[in-house]
């Protein structure tokens, strides 16, 4: 598939010499959704790329793709692969998205603020079109040798695939699904967030990081940041499950309370599981700094984003 992005300066941040943390993101958001609009649905037949936009665009947060950018920022990694990263982990994440919600899983109406796909597009699209959101994801990573090196690709194939199957995203839905009604703890409770959440957040910095040739220090140090950030969105997730309204949230709250889902917040309490939550981000800040680069201040924007937002 050839690349239609427009070209973007190597260092991804907007023309200034101090940091505006909301300016970067709205390039970055704007970078990502015009990509999005080009690669998702294109072509598709009997209406299934109708399915595959309403699913992808035009909604979302955009956290996992700003990850990778801002991680690619930091290593100066190569643009081209980090915008076809960038897309290609939101194409999963809107794909499992969209099977969650489905009646044989969470059996929900509500996402993004517009009714779930099964419900606008009926059950066999949403299917179909969850399956070519993910097969789209490996597309996008296999461009031509001219565009991304075979060897770039492969890792972020790697890394994509590892965090997206059994040992990640479906393996911590499937342990989901199988503790409904049951106590858990923290422990427990963590594993499963690690691996249903956490793994596509981590994989978004590690394909970030993938997009240049980095010291394994710096590497690890940047996935104990991703580690923390996404036991830290799983959190503040639960706390907002509890105390934000639909149209706040964009999607049914009290969902996890009524399926009897164990959450940070049953377990812990609200006011624990906010306080948890600053804990993480100070960890994550840590390994940041840890990491030694000179320039993380994106990545410390996003941390600090996940635990503020209200949504």
């Amino acid at each position: 598939m050839e690349s239609q992005i427009l070209t973007t300066p190597p260092n991804f941040a907007p023309a200034t010499s101090e940091f505006d943390a909301n300016a970067w993101m709205h390039v970055q958001l704007q970078r990502t959704e015009q990509a999005l609009s080009a690669w998702v649905g294109v072509n598709a037949p009997a209406n299934l790329g109708d399915a595959m936009r309403y699913a992808v665009l035009d909604g979302g947060k955009r956290l996992r793709p700003l990850l990778v950018l801002a991680a690619a920022q930091s290593v100066q990694g190569l643009p081209e692969a980090a915008i076809r990263a960038a897309c290609a982990v939101e194409l999963i994440h809107a794909y499992s998205l969209v099977h969650d919600d489905m009646p044989c899983m969470d059996n929900d109406v509500l996402r993004r603020g517009k009714p779930t796909v099964h419900v606008q597009f009926g059950e066999s699209q949403a299917l179909l079109g969850g399956d070519a959101l993910q097969a789209l994801a490996f597309e996008l990573l296999t461009p031509s040798e001219l565009e991304v090196p075979a060897s770039v690709q492969a890792k972020l194939c790697r890394i994509l695939a590892q965090a997206a199957g059994a040992q990640g995203m479906a393996g911590g839905q499937a342990i989901d699904l199988a503790s409904v009604g049951k106590t858990l703890t923290e422990q427990e409770l963590r594993h499963m967030h690690s691996l249903k959440t956490g793994a596509l957040l981590e994989a978004s910095v590690a394909m970030g990081v993938a997009c240049a040739t980095v010291p394994a220090p710096v590497q690890q140090a940047l996935a104990r940041y991703a580690t923390a950030l996404g036991i830290a969105f799983q959190v503040v997730d639960d706390v907002l499950d509890v105390v934000a309204d639909a149209a706040t949230l964009g999607k049914t709250p009290g969902k996890d309370a009524a399926n009897e889902k164990p959450t940070f917040v049953s377990l812990m309490g609200l006011d624990a599981a906010r306080s948890y939550a600053n804990d993480l981000l100070e960890q994550a800040l840590a390994a940041l700094h840890d990491s030694g680069l000179q320039d993380v201040r994106a990545l410390s924007a996003l941390a600090h984003l996940v635990v503020s937002r209200s949504h």
